[in-house]
């Protein structure tokens, strides 16, 4: 089952913790790919000048920042393709970047994508797993209830702990250079420039009960 327009309640920073832990599935012609998100910055446009929409910026490239919460906002750096979910109501444009993903369902698929990465590296990084997962930039303006690409609300974990650091590749912007709007699952090796040393044994979750 689908999360609904419900989930998207609160603060974008709010929802982005909330986001960690959820199963995110992509239904692709070749099978399906899924796996729980464990690494996911907030971009809080338009006071946050790190967003691509600082300032109200109103562009044919960040259209979808506009729209409603649950909407995908897509965009090139470095030749990777990376996933943002938006957050707020229709109007609002701040959003999530999905940046690492516990691998679950459809592993053989996914390396074969990222031609034959495999371990940690396999999606440990926004630009990674959206290769890993095969998502195109078709899917760009659409959102989880309809589409390909949803978070199964059946299928979820609970971080034991969630750690508040900066966002990653973000200089000289004042204030928003240090604030902690990147969230992490504690101990999950899929983070981006996780330490082996600091990988948890039940790679951060809480038990199941």
């Amino acid at each position: 089952m689908r999360i609904t327009a419900d989930f998207f309640q609160g603060s974008t920073e709010e929802i982005a913790q909330k986001l960690l832990g959820q199963y995110l599935v992509h239904e692709t012609p070749q099978g399906i790919l899924a796996g729980y998100l464990v690494d996911v910055e907030a971009y809080l446009g338009p006071d946050d000048q790190a967003a691509h929409s600082f300032g109200m910026r109103q562009t044919p490239r960040v259209q979808a920042m506009y729209q409603a919460a649950g909407s995908f906002y897509l965009y090139t750096m470095h030749t990777h393709l990376i996933l943002n979910i938006i957050t707020q109501a229709e109007g609002i444009p701040q959003g999530v970047m999905i940046r690492g993903l516990q691998p679950v369902v459809g592993l053989p698929l996914m390396i074969e994508k990222r031609h034959g990465v495999n371990g940690p590296d396999l999606t440990n990084g926004p630009g990674k797993l959206v290769q890993a997962l095969g998502i195109q930039k078709e899917l760009y303006g659409k959102n989880l209830f309809t589409s390909s690409l949803y978070l199964d609300a059946e299928k979820q974990k609970i971080p034991k702990e969630i750690i508040s650091l900066p966002r990653i590749g973000i200089p000289n912007k004042g204030i928003w250079t240090e604030a902690p709007l990147r969230y992490i699952v504690k101990g999950n090796p899929y983070i981006t420039k996780q330490k082996k040393s600091e990988v948890a044994e039940d790679f951060g979750w809480r038990k199941e009960t």
